[in-house]
């Protein structure tokens, strides 16, 4: 929300597809399963690197994902999921989580959500997701992600002992 004595007007969460918004609120648990599925078929190794509570967490995180995705769409502004994405990559990184597997889980939300939205709905949700995406793409570039490293550029940058 604005703060109030810059004169701007709060957020408005009815300017886009309120209705829209409901239903995927009302099938938010189907649809993060279905996100995480999709997230896993598009890198089978997501299964063997993590546990059933690591895989739980996810899955707990993607109901969350749909929710800040339905406010999205129903004010037809990108700002609640993008924020969360700034906010949620410092607790993956804490986690474990690579930040590219939290961009597939959004990719995978993308799909998911086809089902439940038209193709004009779907635009506020895929710029939300484009927008989210980015920011926790920004996040990769710091040091200390979990991501698999390239072993030629670390040998190099740690110096090659004569």
């Amino acid at each position: 929300m604005s703060h109030p004595s810059l004169g701007k007007p709060p957020r408005s969460e009815t300017a886009g597809f309120p209705e829209a918004a409901a239903r995927l609120r009302a099938s938010r648990a189907p649809l993060a399963a279905r996100a995480l599925e999709i997230a896993i078929d598009a890198d089978p190794s997501l299964r063997s690197r993590y546990d059933e509570a690591g895989l739980r967490n996810l899955l707990r995180d993607t109901e969350v994902l749909c929710d800040r995705l339905a406010m999205c769409v129903a004010g037809d502004d990108p700002y609640w999921l993008t924020e969360f994405a700034d906010h949620i990559a410092p607790v993956f990184r804490r986690r474990g989580v690579p930040v590219d597997d939290a961009v597939r889980i959004l990719e995978g939300l993308r799909s998911a959500a086809r089902g439940q939205l038209s193709p004009e709905e779907q635009v506020p949700a895929d710029h939300a997701i484009d927008e989210a995406s980015k920011v926790l793409r920004w996040y990769r570039q710091i040091a200390g992600d979990a991501r698999k490293k390239n072993s030629v550029l670390a040998a190099l940058y740690k110096g090659i002992g004569w």
